[in-house]
């Protein structure tokens, strides 16, 4: 586990001399990271093993649900109930504060989805999710076939069950974020190894869609796959090696190794200013100078 700083700039992120702490481990692959401000914990994924867990730095590790259904991306809507992806549902769910779960949208165009990967909720309202097929393989969630025909990016409006498509030119649609502004979406392509960036019009219409960035080092194993924000407009996004930070600019600011294949991540405790990071069997907590 270590730094690389490419540019100066990476030291008013992360110090270099910051310790990367492991506050979890024993899992089979951990996904979907997302910070609970209402509880002060953090949630996550263990998507072979069918649950959701949950950490707390005065608790440790507790399962939150079991069955998951295979979850993955997790985040919180505006009302602040969790919404996941599960694979083997094929579904967009939603649970309460009263633990009830039930399903927004599990097809497009009567067919079933894919297998929802990773989620992201607007300030409207608005969730965007990608659906590509790692969730039909057995032990993610399937075996299961695919009906659509291509793997997808979507939004499902605020208070609706009709889903939009944003785009079927992905191979592998994996990790999305929204710029601060809102006015930006980036989403990783696995298989191509990029990160494209479509520009969003008020009434959210799409356009855009060039390569953003490339994540290629044959040295390291992983790939884009998960990824966030920082309130300056940095990207953080998992990749070979770890994890790999850019400016606004698509500059690469620096990189931090980690010694399995790296998932997730995601901003939490009181500040936003820790950076969790899900990588296969371990969780980690990297505190920093800028905060999500």
């Amino acid at each position: 586990m270590k730094f690389d700083q490419i540019r100066k700039e990476f030291s008013n992120l992360i110090d270099p001399k910051t310790s990367i702490e492991i506050i979890a481990d024993g899992f089979s692959f951990t996904e979907g990271p997302i910070w609970d401000h209402a509880n002060n914990r953090l949630l996550f994924s263990d998507i072979p093993s069918n649950k959701i867990f949950s950490w707390s730095a005065d608790q440790g590790i507790s399962t939150h649900r079991s069955p998951s259904n295979f979850s993955n991306g997790l985040t919180f809507d505006t009302h602040g109930n969790l919404v996941a992806c599960e694979h083997q549902s094929r579904s967009i769910s939603i649970e309460t504060a009263t633990n009830k779960v039930t399903s927004l949208v599990n097809s497009y165009n009567g067919k079933k989805l894919n297998s929802p990967n990773d989620v992201i909720s607007a300030k409207d309202g608005s969730i965007l999710f990608t659906d590509p097929i790692y969730g039909l393989r057995v032990g993610m969630g399937g075996p299961a076939e695919q009906e659509q025909p291509f793997q997808g990016v979507f939004r499902l409006p605020p208070g609706s069950d009709q889903l939009k498509l944003i785009t079927d030119s992905f191979e592998r649609p994996n990790g999305l974020v929204l710029s601060p502004n809102e006015k930006y979406l980036f989403i990783g392509d696995t298989v191509r190894q990029h990160i494209r960036c479509f520009e969003i019009s008020k009434d959210w219409e799409f356009s855009g869609g060039q390569v953003w960035a490339e994540l290629w080092d044959d040295e390291y194993v992983g790939r884009p796959d998960g990824m966030k924000v920082d309130i300056h407009g940095n990207l953080f996004s998992t990749g070979p090696g770890g994890i790999w930070i850019f400016d606004k600019n698509a500059n690469l600011i620096g990189r931090i190794f980690l010694p399995e294949k790296t998932s997730n991540l995601a901003w939490g405790d009181h500040d936003r200013k820790s950076l969790f990071i899900t990588s296969s069997s371990v969780v980690y907590r990297i505190r920093c100078t800028t905060n999500g």
